[in-house]
């Protein structure tokens, strides 16, 4: 009997764990980029949010770190005299600064 089809039969649990293991492997390499940018989204888009419900929605900081609670763990601070936020979670961090009413928060380069 092929020493290869030994294994197949003879451990099935564990074959199977390897294709399940390959098939991550190969769909983590296609969608690299995407999950290489990810952790920057997590931190962009709680910048902004919580720059525009604080600034251009000027609603209390308690509500508007509620509405921007992520499942995510992130760390967020309020700079109120220059009206700029800045988000970190996952390893990355951005910030947003309110421009001016017709322009609301926009997140820094």
């Amino acid at each position: 009997m092929n020493s290869h089809r030994w294994f197949i039969l003879r451990r099935p649990f564990s074959s199977l764990l390897l294709l399940v293991a390959l098939m991550i492997t190969v769909l983590a390499w296609q969608n690299r980029v995407a999950l290489w940018v990810f952790p920057s989204i997590i931190s962009a888009y709680t910048a902004k949010e919580y720059c525009s419900c604080r600034y251009v929605m000027d609603n209390p900081a308690d509500y508007c770190t509620a509405y921007v609670k992520q499942y995510l763990p992130s760390s967020l601070l309020d700079d109120v005299a220059h009206k700029r936020v800045t988000a970190g979670g996952m390893g990355r961090s951005s910030s947003a600064a309110w421009q001016s009413p017709r322009q609301g928060c926009q997140l820094d380069p």
